[in-house]
């Protein structure tokens, strides 16, 4: 599986933007799919993540009520929208899956997450 994260750009405090992740390679439809962002000389943390059939989703505290995760998985894309940004959401997001955790694990074992994406990076100006 390759992942292609895109969308990201320079939005103002309070905006929105919506970023994306396309996946190509089989089987993408079973796997759960994360998003995760570092921000500049900070580790990277969990964001958000969705079950296979969308039926699931898991979100960070700083990310509940302002941010939704989707997913087509006949496109074979995976979505982040972000509302009421702040310049602390100022990061690289990085799309991820894997073929064995699920979404309510990506959260802390992300370490061993078999695919990544090269992020699209995000900027909040204040």
């Amino acid at each position: 599986v390759q992942l292609q994260a895109s969308g990201g750009g320079l939005v103002q405090a309070g905006g929105s933007l919506s970023v994306s992740c396309a996946a190509s390679g089989r089987a993408f439809d079973k796997y759960a799919m994360g998003w995760f962002r570092q921000a500049p000389g900070k580790d990277r943390e969990f964001v958000a993540s969705i079950s296979w059939s969308s039926v699931s989703t898991y979100y960070a505290d700083s990310a509940k009520g302002r941010f939704t995760i989707s997913r087509d998985n006949v496109k074979n894309t995976v979505y982040l929208q972000m509302t009421t940004l702040k310049p602390e959401d100022t990061a690289v997001y990085y799309c991820a899956s894997d073929r064995s955790l699920r979404a309510s694990q990506m959260r802390t074992e992300y370490q061993v997450i078999d695919y990544w994406g090269k992020g699209t990076l995000v900027i909040v100006s204040s």
